[in-house]
């Protein structure tokens, strides 16, 4: 199949050449899972995709069968994922060649194929906006730049951005768990620790940007939002009294479930243990899908999260009891003063 590239959006798999059943928006990179499958000489491939991404899957599979040998069995996982921490094991081990498709590796693999699907949407227009909330580069020109993996792609074009107007752009890698330079995750803010007093952040969502603010209290952070085409600032405020309130909920609490989540990039097994062993009230609780149904016939009068942060802190308020991440769990019980409250990350692979 013949096109003219410059009728397709970047990234468009339509600009592979491919015939394919259904058209892309995204490149998902299906030459390289189909050179994979020859390879190998694979006879299954599972196909793993995030909750906003699930829909596609039927159309990814479609095409997939148009390249793949008759006897290659496609299979999708239908758990639910949230993040490249979130695989589906029990999958990937009985397939092939296993393919997880819209995040960063958080550790290379062989046996896994990511394929992280780069936003094609500009950022330029939502960063010039943005300049409304930044300090001039003539009185403060440090400024930390960050973004999440569907916008690695244009880093490097807001860095020279934003250098081109006077700033000068600090950014880091800031752990293992982190793929790229100014990479920041739901749970890892650590490439926002760089040498400057303000931060743009250039993404979709509030959380990834109040976790960073929270973690780094003493920087403000500009939220340039392409996706909705807005430009806000991060307060914590309103989430950091929900937090209160859970901990002084849970003051009270005469025994605790503790959650080990035994999803592979998501589990603190250590931090677990430690609270079990020094506590004879508490109660240790495997789960993989830690949700609030699954905790209502438990019946503890109060619960500790070790598994990702995002379960205390998204679906926090919906917990019948309350639910608490480690370090609240320890102003909770005596051991820390409610001042040293802060949000939880997590950090290293597994």
């Amino acid at each position: 199949m013949s096109q003219d590239r410059s009728e397709y959006s970047e990234g468009d798999l339509r600009n592979t050449g491919m015939s394919l059943k259904h058209d892309r928006e995204w490149d998902y990179e299906l030459d390289r899972i189909v050179d994979a499958v020859s390879e190998r000489d694979a006879e299954t491939v599972g196909l793993q995709f995030p909750e906003g991404l699930k829909r596609r899957a039927k159309a990814v599979t479609d095409d997939l069968r148009e390249h793949l040998p008759d006897d290659v069995t496609v299979m999708t996982s239908g758990q639910p994922c949230y993040g490249a921490c979130d695989l589906d094991t029990y999958l990937m081990r009985r397939t092939d060649v296993f393919v997880h498709f819209g995040h960063s590796p958080m550790k290379e693999s062989e046996k896994i194929i990511y394929v992280p699907l780069f936003s094609n949407v500009e950022v330029t227009p939502i960063m010039e906006e943005s300049l409304a909330e930044l300090a001039d580069p003539d009185e403060e020109p440090a400024v930390g730049l960050v973004t999440t993996a569907q916008h690695m792609n244009k880093f490097e074009d807001m860095r020279e951005w934003l250098e081109e107007r006077g700033y000068e752009v600090h950014t880091r890698r800031g752990d293992d768990r982190l793929t790229h330079e100014g990479q920041v995750l739901g749970c890892n803010y650590a490439s926002a620790d760089v040498d400057a007093d303000q931060i743009l952040y250039v993404g979709g969502g509030k959380f990834h940007p109040l976790g960073l603010a929270m973690e780094h209290p003493d920087k403000h952070v500009v939220i340039a939002d392409p996706v909705n085409n807005v430009v806000t600032i991060a307060d914590p405020e309103k989430f950091l009294k929900q937090r209160y309130a859970s901990v002084h909920k849970a003051m009270d609490a005469e025994n605790w479930g503790v959650i080990f989540c035994t999803k592979i990039g998501q589990g603190r097994w250590e931090q677990a243990q430690e609270i079990i062993e020094n506590n004879d009230d508490a109660y240790l609780v495997t789960m993989d899908e830690v949700t609030p149904d699954r905790l209502t016939n438990f019946g503890f009068d109060a619960y500790v999260n070790t598994g990702c942060p995002r379960i205390t802190t998204d679906d926090g308020p919906q917990f019948k009891q309350p639910m608490l991440t480690p370090g609240e769990y320890e102003i909770a019980t005596g051991q820390k003063p409610m001042e040293e409250l802060s949000f939880d990350t997590f950090h290293g692979t597994w």
